[in-house]
């Protein structure tokens, strides 16, 4: 895939730029480490400059972020509640834990969104929960746009200092990506452990 996405950029330039950053958020196994370090790398023997690779790839992970905001707009909380209610006992779900989560998202979620935009992975999904619990869509652009934009200048900035060299940083964003996803995966089993184990001392 980074032999397709070196080749793709090449060719297609700010444009290149902007449709793989828009596809890797829909798409998040397409590395968006490779795009923004090689795009750097691009500006130092090609006419590509710093800004206008950092504002492609800004330009297309937002309107990537943006069409997984519509795609949770969509599919609302009225429906996953209506989903809860019929599959609920199977799924052993409450209403009013989903309420619950849409209510903490409410209160932090602008915050979550931009801590996120710079984490692999959920960077792109976040945006689905945005749309699902209805954030101001402004807000979410700004919060969105903000996180991004210090993502993809420090990657661009890495790809442009590094020359030549700029796949040695992809070890580096390899680790960073696997602490991320342990980090995410411990968290999860240690919020259902605590989750199912609250719901027996209720029962």
């Amino acid at each position: 895939m980074q032999t397709w996405i070196t080749a793709f950029l090449e060719q297609f330039s700010y444009i290149g730029i902007f449709l793989l950053m828009a596809l890797e958020n829909v798409f998040p196994p397409i590395p968006s480490e490779v795009i923004l370090t090689f795009g750097g790398f691009m500006t130092t023997y090609t006419t590509l400059t710093l800004p206008g690779v950092i504002i492609s790839a800004t330009m297309g992970s937002v309107f990537g972020a943006c069409l997984l905001y519509l795609i949770g707009y969509y599919l609302d909380i009225e429906k996953i509640e209506h989903l809860v209610d019929r599959w609920g006992h199977v799924l052993r779900l409450k209403k009013d834990e989903i309420a619950r989560a849409n209510a903490w998202f409410d209160k932090y979620g602008f915050w979550t969104i931009f801590l996120c935009r710079m984490v692999p992975l959920v960077r792109s999904l976040i945006s689905i929960p945005a749309g699902m619990t209805k954030m101001n869509i402004w807000l979410f652009l700004l919060f969105s746009t903000l996180g991004t934009l210090i993502w993809n200048v420090a990657l661009v900035l890495l790809g442009s200092y590094l020359g030549q060299s700029w796949e040695d940083i992809l070890a580096f964003m390899d680790l960073y990506s696997t602490v991320v996803y342990v980090v995410i995966g411990i968290g999860a089993v240690v919020f259902l452990c605590l989750y199912f184990r609250k719901r027996n001392v209720k029962s």
